[in-house]
């Protein structure tokens, strides 16, 4: 057989193109009559005239109208309502669920099951990227995005495969007590960048994942702007941690007490540090820390934040630390000897360029620095 003549072949090609593309208007078509004119466009791609006053336009009249996502094609994007909306329940996960993208009216859960649907189709990796300014709704969205892949996979509800969906969905809370805070912006920001994999075997089931972080702001440890908090998880245990507990630690359950946390103590915020703390302290005991372990974890918290209430005096000569009370405790918490505690916070190792390692005194202003560095 002759191969087809290129004119033919262009041809085949412009007629898929024009295919592909009817159906593509149509799907936007059927999702426009679905939604209503009313709600202005739900793609962008069907705006008359590509614009930023267009654009911004659109995106007010649907967010005035109750609907906060948008499509870009197949990017969707969500402005945040700051409020709880009734969008996310089993009625809504059901009508997403195997539908493509523009069966249904823009939503995280279509983008959801586009990714799950497309992973299992082509048997490969599948990323989807949140990207937004702080208060955007980033992490409410990996949230939701979570809840939506454990809410449609595992029909038969295997034991083992729950066991790792309930493990991914905790500790969303357990990450978001050591690396978010409130800031002027956002009650619960993330202050550090998240990767997560979620491992799925041929069945589509969860098998486990891998979280990383990074780029932690550690700054925020030692001081915060006005208005703003420390991570969350000083708070909750100063806050939610039994007297029993704040006891054996040597803490009172009053945040002002502690430099660290002094500035964001009175700051009001719509997280409930007492609550949060129940629900941290049970995350951990699922994820599969051992008791012991989650002891040692507020072990250092606690002496972080007597660290910071560390004070030096100079005499002229030497600097000395006001009161050894506190170093004590240190010493106990993290298990060393309280002359060791005492000898790093006032002194620094310098290695001369013989070969020499010396021991050179701080000033009280480096004192303070190297108190606050080793906090962070």
């Amino acid at each position: 057989m002759e191969p087809p003549a290129a004119d033919d072949e262009g041809q085949k090609v412009k007629l898929v193109i024009l295919a592909d593309l009817a159906l593509f208007i149509r799907l936007q078509t059927d999702m426009a009559e679905l939604e209503g004119l009313e709600f202005g466009k739900s793609d962008f791609v069907l705006l008359d005239e590509v614009t930023m006053e267009q654009f911004m336009e659109n995106l007010k009249l649907r967010f005035e109208k109750g609907r906060i996502y948008t499509y870009i094609g197949e990017v969707v994007v969500s402005v945040n309502p700051y409020r709880q909306m009734d969008i996310y329940g089993r009625d809504t996960i059901d009508a997403y669920r195997g539908r493509e993208l523009y069966e249904n009216p823009p939503h995280l859960y279509a983008v959801s099951d586009a990714a799950y649907k497309a992973m299992k189709r082509r048997a490969k990796d599948t990323c989807i990227v949140i990207s937004g300014e702080s208060g955007a709704g980033k992490t409410e969205a990996s949230k939701y995005i979570m809840q939506y892949i454990a809410a449609i996979t595992n029909p038969s509800q295997r034991a083992e495969v729950e066991s790792v969906k309930n493990v991914l969905l905790k500790s969303n809370c357990v990450l978001e007590a050591f690396g978010n805070a409130k800031t002027n912006r956002n009650d619960n920001s993330s202050r550090f960048g998240k990767y997560m994999d979620i491992n799925f075997n041929f069945n589509g089931d969860p098998t486990g994942g891998h979280i990383n972080n990074y780029l932690l702001e550690k700054s925020r440890v030692v001081h915060q702007q006005e208005g703003e908090r420390n991570f969350h998880s000083f708070y909750q245990l100063l806050r939610g941690g039994s007297d029993e507990l704040l006891e054996s630690f040597h803490l009172q359950n009053d945040p002002a007490v502690y430099a660290y946390t002094k500035e964001g103590a009175a700051t009001t915020t719509s997280n409930n540090d007492r609550s949060s703390h129940k629900a941290v302290m049970s995350a951990l005991d699922v994820i599969g820390f051992t008791q012991e372990e989650i002891k040692s974890i507020y072990q250092i918290l606690a002496a972080i934040l007597l660290l910071g209430n560390v004070q030096f005096e100079s005499d002229g000569e030497s600097v000395q630390i006001v009161g050894l009370e506190t170093v004590n405790h240190i010493a106990e918490l993290t298990a060393t000897d309280p002359e060791r505690v005492s000898k790093s916070l006032l002194y620094r190792t310098v290695a001369t360029g013989g070969g020499e390692v010396i021991e050179k005194g701080h000033t009280e202003q480096q004192a303070c620095f190297g108190r606050d560095a080793f906090a962070k």
